[in-house]
């Protein structure tokens, strides 16, 4: 019996080290991924990150960083109005716990990596007034638990595209004062929880499409 409580001290021993090991490895990923996206950083007139981002520091009291009480996982990256010039670096997309990103108000610019669909539980994406530009997220219909997408006051162009009808949580959709152009998918209609759509100050052709009409409270 003493060999046997043994052999499943150390079985259970041996799992809670392991445990331990990938819990660590997450949490570190996540601080690595951040102090990737500080490194793109090239205007920073209030030194927030400058100073404040630093490895002395847990990551969770970060400015602009919210985590999970229990997982120490960093579910929100909030860094509005804080007059940052940069690029978003592709390790964004290892912070698998993220639900709300909101960069609006800055002065980011060049394309959003397509790593950003790695994030599977972003509920948040707001990048509103930067620089961004190049075509419209294809990939963004891989984020299905999204919300609330902003992408207004920029420079995307391209077309909308219909993978965006895979986003069946969305309610709110603010694509306004960029270069999109092309028709207005009707694939929109099937977005049963959206109520606020602003295509305003575009250059969209074609008729808006009556299926969009059936749920949508807010059309701009």
């Amino acid at each position: 019996m003493e060999i046997l409580s043994c052999f499943f001290l150390i079985l259970v021993l041996s799992s809670f080290h392991h445990f331990i090991i990938a819990f660590s490895d997450t949490t570190n990923g996540d601080q690595s991924a951040l102090l990737a996206f500080k490194s793109q950083i090239n205007l920073d007139p209030s030194h927030v990150l400058s100073t404040n981002w630093s490895t002395t520091s847990p990551t969770c009291n970060w400015i602009g960083i919210t985590c999970d009480a229990n997982t120490t996982r960093v579910t929100s990256l909030n860094l509005t109005n804080m007059n940052l010039s940069g690029t978003l670096p592709p390790q964004l997309g290892n912070l698998t716990s993220l639900l709300n990103l909101d960069l609006h108000n800055n002065s980011f610019h060049g394309i959003v990596p397509k790593e950003l669909a790695m994030l599977p539980k972003l509920r948040v994406l707001n990048l509103c007034t930067n620089n961004f530009g190049g075509d419209f997220p294809t990939w963004i219909g891989e984020l299905s638990e999204l919300q609330s997408l902003s992408i207004c006051n920029n420079s995307f162009s391209g077309s909308i595209p219909n993978s965006i009808s895979n986003l069946s949580k969305l309610e709110s959709l603010n694509v306004s004062f960029n270069l999109i152009h092309g028709s207005i998918p009707p694939e929109l209609g099937r977005l049963h929880n959206l109520s606020v759509l602003d295509l305003s100050h575009n250059k969209f052709s074609g008729k808006i499409p009556s299926s969009i009409f059936n749920n949508i409270s807010t059309i701009q």
